[in-house]
């Protein structure tokens, strides 16, 4: 790769650039990216970057810049190739007759003089006499003509402006016929034959993409992609990459000035397009598993708590006092998620300490190793604890951090070929002076010195190899969303050692724990991969300084044949197979990973975030949808109103009728219900994962964890009832005037003999009077309802339904068919003695239903069985 433009001989004399750079014609040669950044950092470090922030150079527009001058020789070339082969010689002869005598070649020797090829600049060889002769069989003096017209190019194209002091052409219009040379050359092509698909002139051809983008290095690249197409043949892969490269600047100066997360995403309902093209194998379940119940404790954190409430010094896994097991397996939990429970990073907590928190510890998601931490009390303290936690029926979980390992881990000193890394640092700024970060004395860890005072965000650290001074620059984890986790080293998973390598630590974790969540796990998926550490040329940009290391498909598929986690899946099955497997994702893969890659369970997001901003109709269309798609999906979810990255779920949904409605709605619907630290207590504050304590002295809110006693833990107890989805139905309520009410949430479901009917208003009763479904407001403000509903379907089922507040208790009645049995429809009709006549529902099936008046039914779909909006049938019609 080489990239060329002028740069005049003040410059040069300015910045001392090498040498070696520069070609024949004096045109400065950039090899590769990293050259570019030198020549950047060079131009950076002379320049006067307060007071004129905006002329900044920027590595990857001086490639840009670069590509844009070498494809314009490359026009010239083909034009010279395809149209006339004397092109240059014949306009210098036009020049020649139509300047004054002398003219031109005083103006062609400044030129050579002000921008010199080596033979002047370096050998000392006379302006002139270097006219006089050639390079390589073309005569110098129309090369230096080129170069002429190349250079105004440069000069009149308004994005190029940052690097105008490299090739200024003021001196040659001053002292010169340069401005006649360039209005001869112009009325010269402009009667030559046309070139490209418009049949331009030359000149029009090569000013076309900074007239039609005059602001834009990467959009003159892509007017060029998208109609040069000639010329680019072989360009293109360099202009792709290019185009990646600048876009990775940007995110790179983000970062840099956004010193924390990136801005949150709109919420979306969880990933279902495009899967259906994907194959189906979904891991069964367990019996154990559609009954969990997931408790989140962050453990260093819960051990003070603990501490301060029994009056006694707790930090070890055993010293966990038996009633706290028992008030959780009272409560109805039957997970229980530790949080921070491996052998951290000493290094993640040097960084937190170093930067102003002596109390921290180091990020539970930088580890040193997956042994049980010896603060915690080690594996005898553990085992203690896992088994009483089974005498009580509750199964212990533990995180697992697949894509990342702590910078000071034993896999970065003993294995560093298994990380992601450079042999040089990918941008020349980046300076380690910093302290050693090591414990072992083989090697030395530094951390980008940016990090220090937060004024830059290095995608690498360096690791010293100190018995044979071999230097690596490791990435950091890195989601390519907000900033690198800067005490961790990314894994190079087209590495199959490392795949296996990881397998292993992974069946280690499920000997010792029945439920793994996975951190990240989306991070891992083969396009994720592929996108952020080896992008194809076209899809760069993720993570700075990876877009030029571009990797074919065809060479990534070679490389990693299949999915990471459908293997774990396969070998988790085979050898340790009772156990939950648990992922977090995102990125609209969810029902990707239970459907193909065959997780147990995925975060379902959009549960906490729409029902938080009342998006209620948002999230009945995703419980549609994934009905529509696959039942067994919606099975599969982890609901929950926070997670540890999240926050508290008291700051997001407060505590009174919001909360237990949508707390109702987590215990009741299909999928895993996961409730978070301190989210029953009513505590407020986030927990850090460098945490050892909590920083505000909450009180635990006794009237909240009453209410959770009397209205939500008795359905932990029966999430039996809850969790399937094979008799799942959700209701489309309509109001008198034949339109759904989005904010009423109704569903029902069934376990044999045992059946439910839920009815939860979230949001709804500000919207509307409560007196529309028969119900009273009281002085204190509580909602007060009590009507009774007939609902059957019409293969003769019936149940009637007596609710209060919002939920319902539903008790079989005798079976009837209604007047449209012999249709077999599977919508279900409901309406109730105490509601306005006329008010109805229909339901939206999980499953085909099963009943003797039918034998079979079509799937239910938009397209077929509910286009449109859905006319529901009102009661007696």
């Amino acid at each position: 790769m080489a990239f060329e433009f002028h740069v005049s001989k003040a410059a040069r004399v300015r910045y001392q650039f090498d040498r070696a750079l520069f070609q024949t014609t004096g045109n400065v040669i950039i090899p590769d990216f990293p050259a570019a950044r030198a020549f950047a950092k060079r131009m950076n470090d002379l320049a006067d970057q307060t007071r004129y922030p905006d002329r900044v150079v920027h590595a990857a527009e001086l490639n840009a810049m670069g590509l844009i001058d070498e494809i314009s020789h490359h026009a010239i070339e083909i034009y010279r190739r395809t149209v006339n082969s004397n092109i240059m010689a014949e306009a210098m002869a036009a020049l020649a007759a139509q300047l004054a005598p002398d003219r031109l070649d005083q103006a062609l020797v400044r030129f050579v003089e002000q921008f010199p090829p080596l033979a002047v600049y370096r050998d000392g060889q006379d302006p002139a006499l270097y006219l006089e002769g050639e390079t390589e069989g073309l005569p110098n003096r129309e090369i230096a003509l080129e170069e002429l017209l190349l250079l105004w190019l440069a000069n009149v194209n308004p994005a190029f402006a940052t690097f105008d002091e490299l090739f200024d052409d003021k001196d040659l219009a001053e002292r010169t016929d340069y401005d006649d040379v360039i209005t001869g050359l112009k009325e010269f092509f402009d009667n030559q034959p046309g070139f490209g698909g418009e049949g331009q002139s030359l000149i029009a051809f090569l000013r076309a993409p900074a007239l039609a983008e005059p602001d834009s290095l990467a959009a003159q690249l892509r007017y060029m992609r998208t109609r040069w197409g000639l010329v680019l043949t072989s360009f293109l892969d360099r202009l792709i990459v290019s185009l990646d490269v600048l876009h990775e600047e940007e995110v790179a100066l983000w970062m840099r000035m956004h010193p924390t997360p990136g801005p949150a995403a709109n919420t979306v309902g969880p990933g279902l397009g495009g899967i259906e093209n994907e194959y189906e194998r979904f891991s069964q379940d367990r019996d154990w598993m559609p009954r969990v119940v997931l408790m989140a404790r962050t453990t260093y954190v819960w051990l003070d708590q603990l501490s301060k409430r029994y009056g006694r010094w707790i930090h070890r896994l055993d010293e966990i006092p038996d009633e706290e097991l028992d008030t959780l397996a009272g409560r109805g939990f039957t997970g229980l998620w530790l949080i921070g429970l491996w052998e951290r990073s000493r290094a993640s907590q040097r960084i937190k300490q170093w930067r102003g928190n002596p109390e921290a510890a180091a990020s539970a998601y930088s580890l040193m190793d997956y042994t049980i931490a010896d603060d915690l009390g080690g594996e005898a303290a553990f085992e203690q604890l896992r088994n009483r936690c089974s005498a009580r029926g509750i199964r212990l979980s533990s995180d697992m951090v697949p894509n990342h390992m702590g910078i000071d881990s034993r896999w970065v000193i003993e294995h560093p070929d298994w990380f992601v890394q450079l042999p040089d640092a990918p941008y020349p700024s980046y300076s380690f002076t910093g302290g050693d970060l090591s414990d072992d004395d083989r090697v030395t860890i530094q951390i980008e010195d940016h990090y220090w005072d937060a004024s830059d965000a290095a995608v690498v650290f360096k690791r010293t190899d100190n018995w044979s001074g071999e230097a690596r620059y490791i990435y950091h984890g890195n989601d390519g969303t907000s900033m690198p986790w800067n005490d961790t080293a990314q894994l190079d998973y087209l590495n199959p050692e490392v795949r296996e390598a990881v397998i292993q630590t992974i069946l280690h974790v499920a000997r010792q724990f029945p439920i793994i969540r996975f951190d990240a796990a989306m991070t891992l998926a083969r396009r994720h991969i592929q996108r952020l550490w080896f992008p194809e040329p076209g899809q760069g940009g993720a993570i700075p300084s990876r877009a030029e290391h571009a990797t074919s498909r065809a060479v990534f598929d070679e490389r990693m044949p299949h999915e990471f986690w459908r293997e774990v899946v396969d070998r988790v099955a085979a050898e340790v197979p009772d156990t939950l497997l648990l992922a977090e994702a995102f990125w609209l893969l969810e029902g990707y990973f239970v459907r193909t890659l065959g997780m147990h369970r995925v975060y379902n997001s959009a549960f906490m975030n729409m029902l938080r901003d009342e998006e209620n109709a948002n999230y009945r269309r995703v419980v549609k949808d994934t009905i529509e798609f696959d039942p067994e999906v919606l099975k599969r979810f982890v609901n929950f109103m926070s997670n540890p990255d999240e926050r508290t779920a008291v700051d997001q949904f407060g505590k009174s009728d919001k909360y237990f409605g949508v707390a109702t709605l987590l215990a009741t619907m299909p999928g895993l219900p996961m409730i978070g630290h301190g989210q029953i207590e009513g505590f407020a504050e986030k927990y850090g994962m460098e945490y050892r304590r909590a920083y505000r002295d909450e009180k635990i809110d006794d009237a909240l964890v009453s209410r959770h006693e009397r209205e939500i833990f008795p359905l932990f107890h029966r999430r039996h009832l809850f969790a399937d989805v094979h008799d799942f139905l959700l209701y489309d309520v309509y109001d008198p005037g034949g339109w759904v009410n989005e904010d009423v949430f109704a569903y029902s479901n069934r376990a044999g003999d045992e059946r439910s009917t839920m009815t939860v208003a979230e949001g709804w009763c500000s919207a509307r009077s409560v007196r529309d479904w028969g119900c009273t407001r009281t002085a204190s403000g509580t909602r007060s309802c009590a009507s009774s509903a007939r609902v059957w379907s019409s293969c003769g089922r019936a149940r009637t339904c007596v609710g209060m507040g919002s939920s319902w208790t539903c008790t079989p009645t005798a079976a009837r068919s209604s007047s449209t049995s012999a249709r077999c429809t599977t919508g279900l009709r409901a309406n109730s003695a105490g509601l306005p006549s006329g008010w109805a529902a229909q339901a939206w099936r999980a499953s085909r239903p099963r009943c003797g008046t039918c034998s079979s039914l079509p799937s239910m779909t938009r397209s077929a069985a509910w286009p449109g909006r859905t006319e529901a049938a009102r009661f007696g019609d």
